[in-house]
C-alpha cells in the first residue's frame, strides 16, 4: 500500500467509526501524520483527494472539516468520473437507468401535483417543437430529473442525475436514425406523463421502462455500427 493510500485509508477510517463526526475539524497535520504514520505530503493529498469528493470541505486560514456527509452529495460528486466514460460505459449506464427510473416513475405517480403535471406538459410542448439537440437534451433532463424530484428520495435523484450525465452528450451519428429516436422519444415521454396524470404507478413506471429500454437499443445498434 503507497504513503497515498495509507492516508486515504487512515482518514476514511476515522471517519466511518465515527471519530470524526460530520462538522468537526480535523486535528492538525502533525497529529495526523504522526496517528496514521505518513508523510505531511502524503496527507496533504488525500486531504485534497477527499474535498474533492465532497467527504472533507478545507477552509482557508481554519482547517479541514468533515463535511456532511448527505448520500446524495457524495453521490454526485461520482460525475467527476463518470463524465471520461468510453461508449462500453455509457451502455452499462443505461441498463443502471432501466432498473431505476421506471421505480421513480412510479413513486412519483402517487405523489405528483397539479403544478407539476402542467410543468411536464410544457416541457414536452417545447421539447417536440425544437430541433436543436443541446436544447432538446437539456428539455429532456429537466423532465426526467422533475418526475425523479417529485419522488421525494435524494439519494436516488443525485445516482440518477449521475447515471443520466454521461448519456446526454451522445450523439447518434446518422441524422435517419437520430430523427427515429426521437419521434419514439417523444411518444415515450407522452406515455410517462399520461400514466402520471392518470396517477397510474403501473402504467407511470411501464411507460419509463419501456422509454429506456429504446432508447438502449439504439444507443446499441449505433455502438455496433460504428
Amino acid at each position: 500500500m503507497s504513503a497515498l493510500d495509507t492516508a486515504l485509508h487512515g482518514l476514511r477510517a476515522l471517519i466511518a467509526d465515527g471519530t470524526l463526526r460530520p462538522g468537526d475539524r480535523l486535528p492538525s497535520e502533525g497529529e495526523l501524520c504522526e496517528q496514521l504514520g505518513v508523510s505531511r505530503g502524503s496527507l496533504r493529498e488525500a486531504i485534497r483527494m477527499l474535498a474533492a469528493l465532497g467527504v472533507l470541505e478545507t477552509r482557508h486560514g481554519s482547517g479541514s472539516y468533515v463535511g456532511d456527509l448527505r448520500a446524495a452529495d457524495l453521490i454526485r460528486s461520482l460525475s467527476l468520473t463518470v463524465g471520461l466514460l468510453p461508449m462500453e460505459g455509457v451502455l452499462e449506464l443505461t441498463e443502471l437507468r432501466r432498473a431505476l427510473e421506471p421505480h421513480v416513475t412510479a413513486l412519483a405517480a402517487s405523489r405528483i401535483d397539479r403544478d407539476t403535471l402542467e410543468q411536464l406538459e410544457r416541457l414536452l410542448d417545447e421539447n417536440e417543437a425544437t430541433t436543436d439537440f443541446d436544447e432538446q437534451s437539456r428539455i429532456d433532463h429537466e423532465f426526467h430529473m422533475t418526475i425523479a424530484r417529485v419522488a421525494g428520495q435524494d439519494a436516488l435523484t443525485s445516482l440518477i442525475d449521475v447515471l443520466r450525465s454521461r448519456s446526454r452528450s451522445y450523439r447518434m451519428a446518422n441524422s435517419e436514425d437520430a430523427a427515429e429516436l426521437k419521434l419514439h422519444s417523444d411518444a415515450g415521454h407522452r406515455a410517462i406523463l399520461r400514466g402520471l396524470t392518470d396517477g397510474d404507478p403501473v402504467a407511470a413506471s411501464s411507460a419509463a421502462s419501456a422509454h429506456v429500454a429504446y432508447t438502449e437499443y439504439w444507443v446499441k445498434k449505433n455502438s455496433a455500427l460504428s
